[in-house]
């Protein structure tokens, strides 16, 4: 049976804003909207595609933080990791979930990108002032091809539906220690993480930083289907099958990255990447040693997207 996070689809915009703010909608290309229930006749024959959704409709879903870099008030060292906010590891505990986000200025072109790397049940609620930029994002996105392979993952974590779960689900995430929340341990997997266990007790997990460190000395670097170097603010999720792969990249932090290095577990036939803002892009030195292949990414804005077919 196929996973059910394989379908990648758009997130949807809710949109309260009378009929005359129609032109801007159209000069941001956004054609398919959420609107409340009473004007969903007006939004149609002005031409669009609306969604009829009332206000409690859309926050009878879970709610969501805007993705983003926080600032941590209780840390002052310039040298500490920086602190990401992304939602994937919620994505990852419910696949069938429904979610909405209320954006901030400036945070609807990842939010997007974000929902549809995962490919979440996603509506935005977006600032005016960034229709053009979630637009052009949504405008790339549909230029990418449907997305129907599994996700990968090297470990398991037995969901408890605690927030202390939640929390060591959110820390290997941000790791990129690619995992699958399950009901149950799951002989798929060599580690199985289940709090309250002699192994896992819940004080080790208390410290999320640490636990996430103990688990990735456990799976050990080499059996990683995924590592990411060269910056702390790039969260990724890969699928794929025998036959091909497909690494998502999204960038959390406000700078463009130049020369990301990602190393993969398995050989692969040199492909391309398509990101966002910069179309397609060559992946560089690119090159396959020792059951690994590894490739740099010239630039990556908010999300790129790379492909790989499998070696005979």
């Amino acid at each position: 049976m196929k996973h059910p996070l394989v379908f990648l689809a758009l997130p949807l915009l809710y949109w309260q804003h009378g009929i005359e703010s129609a032109p801007a909608l159209k000069r941001a290309g956004i054609e398919r909207v959420c609107v409340p229930p009473d004007q969903a006749k007006a939004w149609q024959m002005a031409g669009f595609s609306p969604v009829p959704t009332s206000l409690a409709e859309l926050e009878s879903r879970q709610k969501l933080p805007a993705p983003r870099i926080a600032a941590r008030a209780d840390v002052a060292s310039p040298t500490r990791s920086p602190w990401v906010i992304a939602n994937g590891w919620h994505f990852l505990r419910d696949v069938a979930g429904k979610y909405y986000y209320d954006l901030p200025k400036g945070r609807a072109a990842l939010a997007a990108a974000e929902a549809f790397a995962y490919g979440a049940d996603a509506i935005l609620k977006v600032d005016p002032e960034d229709l053009a930029e979630v637009g052009s994002m949504l405008a790339f996105l549909r230029t990418l091809p449907p997305d129907g392979m599994p996700p990968l993952a090297d470990l398991a974590v037995v969901d408890d539906g605690s927030p202390l779960t939640g929390e060591v689900m959110n820390l290997l995430a941000r790791r990129n220690l690619l995992f699958r929340a399950v009901p149950a341990p799951s002989p798929q997997f060599r580690l199985n993480i289940r709090l309250g266990t002699t192994e896992y007790p819940e004080a080790d997990a208390a410290n999320p930083s640490g636990f996430a460190l103990k688990i990735r000395r456990q799976l050990g670097d080499e059996r990683r289907s995924l590592r990411v170097y060269g910056s702390e603010v790039v969260i990724c999720r890969l699928a794929g099958d025998a036959a091909r792969i497909r690494l998502h990249l999204l960038n959390y932090g406000r700078s463009e990255i130049e020369g990301l290095r990602v190393r993969l577990r398995g050989s692969y036939v040199k492909g391309q990447a398509a990101a966002a803002g910069a179309g397609r892009l060559e992946l560089e030195d690119f090159a396959v040693a020792d059951g690994a292949t590894e490739f740099s990414i010239p630039k990556l804005g908010i999300y790129a997207l790379v492909e790989l077919s499998g070696t005979k």
